[in-house]
C-alpha cells in the first residue's frame, strides 16, 4: 500500500502530537528516548515500536520537513558520562501538521447522541 504524498503513517502522526504537546509543556526540544516514554504513557503502557522503527519515522519527519534536529554540546554528554543525543525541535508546520492531525481525529471519533428525556 502506498501512502499519498503529504500523508503521515500513523506512527509519524502520533510523534507530530506528542511533540506538540511537549511543545506545549515547555520542552521546545526533545530526544528520541524522552518521546518514547512520553508515546508509551500516552498509550496507556502499551508496548511501544521498536526503536530503530521510530528513529526512522523521526528520520522521515525531518526529511519533511516537520522536525528539525542536532545533535547535543559536546560538553554536555561527556561530563554527564552518556552517548550523545540528537535533539529534536518541532518546526511550524510540524506544528501545523499536529494540529491538523488532531482535527482528523476529532473527526473520525464517533460522538455520542444525547439522550432526549421524554416524559412518561
Amino acid at each position: 500500500m502506498r501512502r499519498k504524498p503529504g500523508a503521515l503513517v500513523p506512527l509519524e502522526r502520533d510523534i507530530c502530537l506528542e511533540a506538540y504537546e511537549l511543545k506545549r509543556h515547555g520542552s521546545a526540544e526533545f530526544h528520541g528516548y524522552e518521546l518514547a516514554k512520553s508515546l508509551r504513557d500516552a498509550a496507556g503502557h502499551r508496548l511501544l515500536t521498536a526503536y530503530g522503527t521510530l528513529y526512522r519515522a523521526l528520520s522521515r519527519l525531518e526529511t519533511m520537513g516537520l522536525l528539525s534536529s542536532r545533535w547535543e554540546d559536546p560538553t554536555v554528554f561527556a561530563r554527564e558520562n552518556r552517548p550523545a543525543r540528537r535533539l529534536y525541535t518541532l518546526t511550524a508546520a510540524g506544528s501545523a501538521a499536529a494540529l491538523e492531525a488532531r482535527r482528523s481525529l476529532a473527526e473520525m471519533t464517533p460522538r455520542r447522541a444525547r439522550r432526549r428525556v421524554v416524559p412518561a
